[in-house]
């Protein structure tokens, strides 16, 4: 982060039914992105690389000895540790421009939470998914997650073509990206089934890997036609 920029910060607070408040801070590099957290000391067994390592993950054990996206949950998995899923909350999201107030389950308040912490952890295969996380929107629906994933998609293929790269207009990719998603939330569930916790965070990051899969199926659906007739007023002329 450049010198003089403030970190954008997304506060989450959790009020439960009995009165208790449980708050998370994520601070993220106002240019970058990354998440601005501590690793913790000595980082769990479960976070290490090599345990249930998703295939198509092109880190290497000797370098990286640690899953990147295992370290940036680490605080999560604790907190929310004997939560159950289904258990009611109300769920506040402060952001700088913003709040989003929402009574949910915790599984949906997590399920939010925790894409955001694992597109931010350095995951090469997440990271894909970034420039979501400039403009987040939590609690999104299926409909608007769809429309801002092929929005940045179309914005990326712009900077590809700027810096000399075959751009990818007609989303060939774009599914391919999202299965690549969905293998690191399926070995990634397969983590957290190994370890003592609530079903709570386990049972969010399957709902991140349900909605992953719904926005492929838009794709594949021709969602494009669908969309095609709120662009008509460029056609004129």
């Amino acid at each position: 982060m450049q010198q003089g920029q403030s970190p954008i910060t997304y506060r989450y607070t959790f009020t439960f039914p009995d009165g208790r408040q449980q708050v998370v801070t994520v601070r993220l590099d106002s240019q970058t992105l990354n998440g601005l957290r501590e690793d913790p000391q000595p980082p769990p067994p479960w976070t290490a690389l090599p345990f249930h390592k998703c295939p198509n993950c092109p880190l290497k054990d000797a370098e990286r000895p640690s899953c990147p996206a295992a370290l940036s949950l680490v605080e999560i998995i604790h907190l929310f540790r004997c939560a159950r899923s289904f258990q009611q909350v109300e769920v506040c999201v402060e952001t700088e421009a913003r709040r989003y107030v929402k009574s949910t389950s915790l599984q949906e308040a997590l399920s939010s939470l925790i894409g955001l912490h694992m597109v931010t952890s350095g995951c090469p295969v997440m990271g894909k998914l970034k420039p979501l996380v400039r403009h987040h929107l939590p609690f999104a629906r299926a409909e608007e997650t769809t429309y801002r994933v092929l929005s940045m998609y179309s914005l990326a293929q712009f900077f590809v073509a700027r810096h000399g790269k075959p751009p990818d207009w007609m989303f060939k990719n774009l599914t391919a990206m999202y299965q690549a998603i969905h293998v690191v939330n399926e070995h990634f569930s397969r983590r957290l089934s190994e370890i003592s916790t609530g079903d709570a965070s386990l049972n969010a990051l399957v709902m991140l890997d349900l909605f992953a899969q719904t926005i492929t199926f838009s794709i594949d659906e021709n969602a494009l036609d669908e969309l095609e007739l709120l662009f008509e007023p460029y056609f004129r002329g």
